[in-house]
C-alpha cells in the first residue's frame, strides 16, 4: 500500500501528490478528483496504476485533440506521433476513442487527401498512392479514393504542363525531359504519351 500524505496545488490544473515513502506524482485535478485522491488515506499500487494511466491518458488525449485541431490525421499517423511521448498502449487507447467519436476518421481524411493530391497538386496515381501510405492509408483504400479521379488523368497531365513545362517543349530532348518529370510526378508512360500528344497537337 500507498500512504499519501498530502495532496497540493502545483500549478495550473496540476496537482502535487506527496507520499509518505517515495517520490511525489504530479496529477492533474480531474483525476484527482475522479479517484477520490487526498492525503490521509492508503492506496493498492495497483489502483495507484491506474490512476497514473488515467493521467497519461488523459495528457495523450489531450495532445491528440490538439494535433487533429491543428489538421486532419490518420489512425497511424496519429500513432506514429503520440508514440514518440507517450507508451503504445496510451496510444492505441486514445486513437481507438477517438476512432470510436469519429474525430479519426481515415475514409474522410483519404477522400480529402485525394483531392489535394489529383486536383490541387495533379499528382498522378503511383505518386498520390506512395504519399497516401506514408500518410498511412491502407492500399484498399487509397485505391478506392482514387478510382473517382481515373477519367482526369490526361486532364491533369495538360494542366501540369501549361504550370511548369510548356516552354522546355521547343525541341526533342526538352520534351524528353518534360516526359520524364511528369512519370516522376507518377503517372505512367503511355499516359503521359497521349497526353503530350494531344497537347502538341492543340498548341501547335
Amino acid at each position: 500500500m500507498l500512504k499519501i500524505v498530502s495532496v497540493e496545488k502545483y500549478k495550473g490544473s496540476t496537482y502535487q501528490v506527496n507520499f509518505e515513502d517515495s517520490e511525489p506524482a504530479f496529477i492533474n485535478s480531474e483525476i484527482i478528483a475522479q479517484y477520490g485522491i487526498r492525503g490521509g488515506v492508503a492506496i493498492s499500487e495497483s489502483d495507484w496504476d491506474k490512476v497514473l494511466y488515467a493521467n497519461e491518458f488523459r495528457r495523450a488525449k489531450e495532445r491528440a485533440l490538439y494535433l487533429m485541431d491543428y489538421r486532419d490525421h490518420s489512425y497511424i499517423e496519429l500513432f506514429k506521433k503520440l508514440e514518440k511521448n507517450y507508451d503504445e498502449d496510451i496510444c492505441y487507447d486514445v486513437v481507438d476513442a477517438l476512432a470510436k467519436v469519429g474525430i479519426i476518421d481515415d475514409r474522410r481524411y483519404a477522400e480529402n487527401l485525394a483531392e489535394r493530391l489529383m486536383v490541387v497538386k495533379c499528382c498522378g496515381y503511383y505518386k498520390a498512392v506512395q504519399e497516401m501510405r506514408q500518410k498511412g492509408i491502407s492500399k484498399e483504400l487509397a485505391d478506392e479514393v482514387l478510382a473517382e479521379y481515373e477519367d482526369t488523368v490526361t486532364e491533369r497531365i495538360k494542366t501540369l504542363i501549361d504550370r511548369k513545362y510548356a516552354r522546355k517543349l521547343d525541341d526533342e530532348d526538352g520534351i524528353k525531359k518534360v516526359k520524364n518529370a511528369l512519370v516522376r510526378n507518377g503517372f505512367s508512360y503511355k499516359d503521359v504519351n497521349l497526353a503530350l500528344a494531344e497537347y502538341l497537337d492543340d498548341n501547335e
